[in-house]
């Protein structure tokens, strides 16, 4: 994996750049000892770690205007950091920049019940904005597997998902106004509380735009109701192909649950020693289907569900009767990637979407990758959408297993391309998908996304190395172009 090359200029300014900084930020608000600033040499991609030159804590959007201008005029690179989640090292830091870190940002600013909206700072979690509004029978619909830890502002830079998003949508159709500021300082508002807002779409631009273009200081979310009735249904099947077959089916017969989630026997089985869900450890494959809705609606819909899961083989099937017994079938499934955890002292969470129809296939090819790289994988889908989140389970320790971990995941990737997906569903691009972008997109393709960060950010000072495979500077770009394997950046350590 590489990175642009340390400014060997810029760290030989860097006394005069923690100097300047703590003008701007005081007290405790710039880290520049080494030790402190362990805690952000990584970011969920734990693969790969480097110690940033400076961490920044502001506390104010003046503060974080102020830091970025100065950082503009003296061609100091920053990486926006929110809760440090991410799982495509989109929040690694860069030897000779500055880390912004928005952590201090954890209030919400409004709730407004009659407009359905709430205002939160960037580092409110994701789950701090339903417990904020539950009370009043309210909730946020995306929910990412992280929610209990996640930031808000780093849902809008990766336009992250989660269960409810085949129903309910992404982050950006959950979005209605942005506070950011540019590179240069300047302090912008986008949207607000209305449905439509004039002009070009840039909060569409801005979200999954994985912090290359601005720094989000504000978000303005719809918040939904909760529905009148909210049912499960367990449904295991001796393979993972024949739950693939189902899920496809339910969407055929015009059926869109809350949620609908797959998991294969290996995960089913860590979720099962991690939470005791009463999940069926025989099962090759378990679906969970939410339905939502009116009460005669969801008791409808669950005959119907019930009718194509065992005209597709199922084995198992189980209606929750509670609100417990439905939260205990979600357990599992919330807490997949901490119970892998404890069945391999490593593991790479990828995340590519397909085609609803092509699951068989990919469940097919990732059987022979698994034995072609010799390492295990277990399996848990956003299905609904086809979002994969294949568990590449491996030991570091072991010489070469980390290399054949990356090597599967991205044969992985690759083939989600090839079945007419993408590389990415919701954890983003950063630097682990970067160099596979080409697989995907054209040397025009790529030259005009990067004409669009030029636009934004012309020195390109802005999370620099992640995305983009080659690293163009921006008055080049009418010249110059994107060639698979062109990659001009030193190593990043790897532990």
């Amino acid at each position: 994996m590489q990175m642009p090359e340390p400014d060997q200029e810029v760290l030989g300014r860097r006394s005069e750049i923690v100097d300047a900084l703590r003008a701007i930020v005081p007290g405790e608000g710039v880290i520049a000892d080494e030790r402190e600033m362990r805690p952000y040499e990584s970011d969920g991609l734990t693969a790969y770690r480097t110690l940033p030159m400076i961490v920044v804590l502001p506390e104010t959007v003046g503060q974080v205007a102020e830091v970025l201008k100065y950082c503009h005029a003296n061609g100091v690179k920053v990486v926006p950091r929110g809760s440090g989640t991410s799982l495509s090292g989109g929040a690694l830091p860069l030897a000779d920049g500055v880390l912004l870190g928005l952590g201090k940002f954890n209030r919400i600013l409004d709730i407004d019940f009659d407009n359905r909206t709430v205002t939160a700072q960037p580092g409110v979690t994701n789950l701090g904005i339903t417990t904020a509004v539950q009370h009043e029978g309210f909730y946020y619909a995306p929910d990412p597997s992280s929610q209990i830890a996640c930031s808000i502002g780093g849902n809008v830079a990766e336009n992250s998902g989660g269960v409810h998003c085949l129903k309910y949508g992404l982050t950006t159709n959950n979005i209605l106004g942005l506070e950011i500021v540019t590179v240069e300082g300047e302090v912008m508002r986008l949207g607000g509380k209305h449905l439509d807002s004039e002009g070009y779409d840039l909060m569409g631009l801005l979200t999954g735009s994985e912090g290359l273009l601005a720094v989000v200081t504000e978000v303005t979310v719809r918040i939904l109701k909760k529905p009148a009735s909210l049912r499960a249904l367990l449904l295991g099947f001796p393979t993972s192909e024949q739950a693939g077959a189902c899920v496809a089916a339910i969407i055929g017969a015009g059926i869109i649950p809350g949620g609908m989630e797959m998991m294969d026997n290996p995960a089913i089985n860590a979720a099962e020693d991690f939470v005791h869900a009463g999940y069926p450890r025989d099962a090759g494959a378990l679906l969970i289907v939410e339905l939502d809705g009116p009460e005669v609606e969801v008791d409808t819909l669950i005959d119907r569900v019930r009718e194509i899961a065992e005209a597709n083989g199922s084995t198992t099937l189980r209606v929750s009767d509670s609100e417990d017994e439905r939260n205990a079938f979600w357990a599992g499934r919330k807490a997949a990637f901490p119970a892998v955890g404890r069945i391999s002292p490593d593991y790479m969470c990828m995340d590519g979407t397909i085609p609803r129809r092509q699951l068989p296939e990919i469940l097919t090819r990732m059987t022979k990758m698994s034995e072609k790289y010799g390492l295990r994988v277990a399996n848990v889908f956003h299905a609904g959408d086809g979002n994969l989140h294949p568990l590449i389970l491996f030991d570091a320790n072991q010489p070469g297993e980390l290399d054949r971990a990356e090597a599967f995941g991205a044969d992985i990737l690759k083939s989600c391309v090839e079945l007419g997906g993408v590389l990415t569903g919701e954890h983003g691009v950063g630097v682990e998908k970067r160099d596979l972008m080409p697989e995907m997109f054209s040397e025009t393709d790529l030259n005009q996304q990067m004409r669009v960060k030029c636009a934004w950010d012309p020195k390109g000072l802005l999370n620099p190395g992640k995305v983009f495979p080659v690293l163009h500077r921006c008055a080049e770009l009418g010249r110059m172009h994107v060639s698979r394997g062109q990659l001009p950046f030193p190593d990043i350590p790897r532990f």
